[in-house]
């Protein structure tokens, strides 16, 4: 058996017309579907599914579990000011690459990110964080 890589995300939301509203408006993603209980939505080789689940806003992570959307270099800062106008912000960014932490109508904790495991990996050569290992002790 081998992953070859994220298939798609499915965020439970409380009202559907907001959340594709957010993410298609705010975020720029393209509805390529959409019922009365869900949509699907895409950027690049995102799939995204929004389902509609009145349950949702019951349990709020407060853990640091979140999704990080990729943005260029080029862009951040406009989309970064776009999303703080809508959007609360739920950490200041301290890793590698812009970014900026949100949540969306549902409370999701989201990101976008400039930066790559690539450049993540090259700072941390440059500046190990506590116990780190490139391969070898990985468990």
């Amino acid at each position: 058996m081998s992953i070859r890589g994220l298939n798609h995300i499915t965020l439970a939301v409380t009202d559907l017309s907001r959340s594709i509203a957010f993410y298609r408006d705010i975020l720029g993603l393209s509805v390529a579907a959409c019922w009365e209980s869900g949509a699907y939505l895409e950027a690049g080789n995102l799939w995204l599914c929004l389902s509609l689940d009145p349950t949702a806003a019951d349990n709020p992570r407060t853990d640091y579990t979140h999704v990080a959307f990729d943005v260029a270099q080029e862009e951040c800062a406009a989309t970064c000011a776009l999303i703080q106008a809508q959007a609360k912000t739920w950490k200041d960014n301290r890793s590698e690459g812009d970014s900026l932490y949100f949540v969306d109508p549902d409370g999701h904790k989201l990101e976008i990110h400039v930066g790559s495991l690539e450049s993540r990996l090259a700072q941390y050569r440059e500046r190990p964080p506590s116990g780190y290992r490139r391969l070898a002790g990985c468990h």
